[in-house]
């Protein structure tokens, strides 16, 4: 919205700050993160009144989260909240791709609110079915996949792109918009799964968003494109914004997440930020490097599909207790040395794919 005070600028005043994507990114976390402390604590009052119980904890689960009764849950609304106003603030908003990633946010955030929502006011832990869930997810990234591919160039439209192996272009043809809806909805649901102790998506996310960010405004820039040897993706570059708006409101909500957690996320949030992970990376075709930038994800969603499959298959369990941050805790680890070390991979594996910007 801010970007219209350029119709005002002669080129050399403060109103041309905001033709650059940069200053803009950087308002953009500075409102996220203010939202976020302002915010804040009068909803977690608002929710610990509404909720009363908070979320319901399960009875299989580690011993210790027992002690995590009564927290209220919903708090994705204080980050959600912090991203659309600081995207709408200062994106250009005839851009499509910011639209795109706006609607992925904010519809699988609908359906997270409604999951919690039959938590906490049935005060049990199944919640919306996972069918339903499922299939309004596929609905919702099959819309998003193929309005990206539409407003893709000519030359990227319904085909994949591969990391390292740049010259290589691999043409699904209409194969391509089920498999960027398996990647928005696996990314969804990864990051659901990966919200088990207090702070341990957060901060993946962020690391996750802000890598995905960096990329989004490299292949949205003809020189960078050149330079990396990557594919040119006009006008995914203001996804910055967004990217930084993620990052601000991730660190609001971080404050009042940190262990003790004074709020938890719930499905409101995860479904929310791992669906707009998985819509940037359809936008700018780098839908292989989410895998690896959010590798910390694929591990956790692995866990139970492995979980799962071997139970079935011969009775016995693979980890004590899936998600694999559930298997650690029932080997001893504390709950923040858990977190912390996560954070640490998440950062590696983000670093390893920034770097295949340029590595061929």
């Amino acid at each position: 919205m801010l970007y219209w005070l350029t119709a005002l600028s002669d080129g050399g005043d403060v109103f041309n700050l905001f033709r650059y994507i940069t200053f803009r990114a950087g308002g953009a976390f500075m409102t996220a993160l203010l939202f976020g402390f302002l915010f804040g604590p009068p909803l977690i009052n608002v929710l610990r009144k509404r909720q009363g119980k908070g979320q319901p904890i399960r009875s299989d689960g580690p011993e210790s989260h027992i002690a995590k009764t009564g927290t209220p849950t919903m708090g994705g609304l204080l980050i959600v909240g912090a991203l659309l106003t600081s995207t709408l603030l200062w994106a250009r908003l005839d851009n499509p791709f910011v639209w795109l990633v706006l609607f992925v946010t904010l519809a699988f955030g609908l359906i997270g609110f409604a999951d919690d929502y039959a938590k906490v006011s049935k005060q049990n832990v199944s919640g919306v079915s996972g069918k339903v869930r499922l299939g309004l997810g596929f609905l919702i990234a099959g819309i998003a996949s193929y309005w990206a591919s539409v407003y893709h160039p000519d030359t990227l439209q319904f085909h994949l792109a591969l990391p390292v192996f740049k010259d290589t272009l691999i043409n699904l043809g209409w194969f391509f918009v089920p498999f960027a809806m398996f990647v928005i909805v696996g990314a969804a649901n990864a990051v659901n799964l990966t919200d088990g102790l207090d702070g341990l998506a957060i901060m993946p996310v962020m690391i996750a968003g802000g890598a995905l960010g960096v990329i989004a405004y490299a292949v949205g820039r003809v020189d960078f494109t050149e330079y990396l040897d990557v594919h040119y993706v006009p006008g995914t570059g203001e996804i910055l914004i967004f990217a930084a708006g993620l990052f601000g409101g991730g660190l609001g909500f971080l404050w009042y997440n940190a262990p003790p957690a004074a709020v938890f996320m719930g499905d409101t949030g995860s479904l929310a930020l791992g669906g707009a992970l998985g819509a940037i990376a359809v936008v700018t075709k780098h839908e292989i490097v989410l895998g690896i930038v959010g590798g910390l994800f694929v591990v956790e969603a692995l866990s139970v599909i492995i979980q799962v499959l071997y139970f079935k298959r011969t009775g016995k369990r693979v980890f004590l207790m899936a998600p694999i941050h559930h298997h650690y805790e029932k080997k001893g680890w504390a709950e923040p040395q858990i977190v912390i070390r996560f954070w640490i991979i998440a950062l590696i594996l983000a670093m390893i794919g920034l770097a295949t910007l340029k590595v061929r």
